[in-house]
């Protein structure tokens, strides 16, 4: 793939990485890609400090800063001679319609699916992540899946449109199940009824990687994995920009070092969530978000070049 060779850290920053911004379908035909990019500004569900649906943008901008790098440390390859990225703009729906939103999430997903395409989502609110698996058990039928997050996001109080009870309605319409879904980062409060795999915060820190990645592979065994990751997980002082912030959190060297261990991992799409810029600070949250998406674009460039 042929990438511009604007290194400015400012300039033209607008898709993630300057990979092709392709919005209209018809332009879409012709084009040689293996992953897509989608932005979701949306916050309509959000129970704190909103601000979420100016994510997207936000960490396009932020991810200027690592476009220089030809060979992202650690990694000793450049990801772009074995993987095709474009980048799809934001999803349109109508601000303030929920239904708009539902439907255009699951149009928008199936259309990427249907093309057999990997798809990064860039939230938004983490609701966006129940229509989106709506997508994938259409597709895929049985999927497992990895929560990065500081709460359960299982909490039900009546209503149906809240980024806080997202997994038990997904869990109920049978989207996962709780043999083969893990949550970690977890520091708040936890249901009874939660029969989910749980790795808290303080054990994700406290335990070994290989442990951590043990239990992980035990949970979601061979299954075609989505991975849901709420910039939450991470403790504010690595990642202050978010709508409900929770200290004593995941360190961020600890979670990189886990991520980089899911390259033997069938992973089938992931969003990252979350994200709340004007509560950032210097935009390092979103610096952060765009760094842990290049991270997961490098693993599965890692895949194809090792024949893996």
């Amino acid at each position: 793939m042929n990438i511009k060779k604007d290194q400015s850290l400012i300039s033209n920053l607008f898709s993630f990485m300057r990979y092709p911004l392709i919005t209209k379908k018809n332009k879409l035909k012709n084009k040689k890609f293996d992953f897509v990019i989608i932005g979701i500004p949306n916050d309509i569900t959000s129970s704190g400090k909103s601000g979420s649906k100016l994510a997207p943008n936000n960490i396009r901008k932020s991810s200027g800063n690592l476009i220089w790098e030809k060979k992202k440390w650690p990694w000793n390859f450049n990801l772009n001679k074995y993987i095709n990225i474009i980048d799809n703009g934001d999803l349109i729906h109508e601000f303030g319609n929920i239904k708009s939103l539902n439907k255009n999430i699951i149009k928008k997903i199936d259309f990427f699916l249907n093309q057999r395409k990997k798809i990064i989502t860039f939230g938004g609110d983490h609701y966006i992540t129940l229509p989106i698996l709506r997508s994938y058990k259409k597709f895929y039928k049985e999927i497992s899946l990895i929560h990065f997050d500081a709460h359960t996001d299982t909490h039900f109080n009546g209503n149906y449109f809240d980024h806080g009870s997202i997994f038990y309605q997904a869990e109920k319409e049978k989207l996962i199940n709780n043999k083969n879904t893990i949550q970690i980062g977890i520091r708040t409060y936890i249901n009874k009824e939660n029969k989910f795999k749980i790795i808290t915060s303080e054990e994700f820190n406290k335990n070994k990687s290989k442990n951590i990645i043990s239990k992980i592979k035990q949970t979601i065994q061979n299954k075609p994995t989505y991975l849901s990751l709420d910039i939450d997980c991470i403790d504010p002082s690595y990642a202050p920009g978010t709508g409900t912030p929770v200290i004593n959190g995941i360190n961020i060297n600890k979670l990189l070092k886990i991520i980089r261990k899911l390259k033997n991992i069938n992973i089938v799409g992931i969003d990252i969530v979350e994200v709340s810029p004007p509560y950032d600070i210097s935009d390092i949250t979103s610096l952060t978000a765009a760094t842990l998406a290049l991270e997961f674009l490098y693993i599965e460039a890692y895949k194809i070049k090792n024949k893996i």
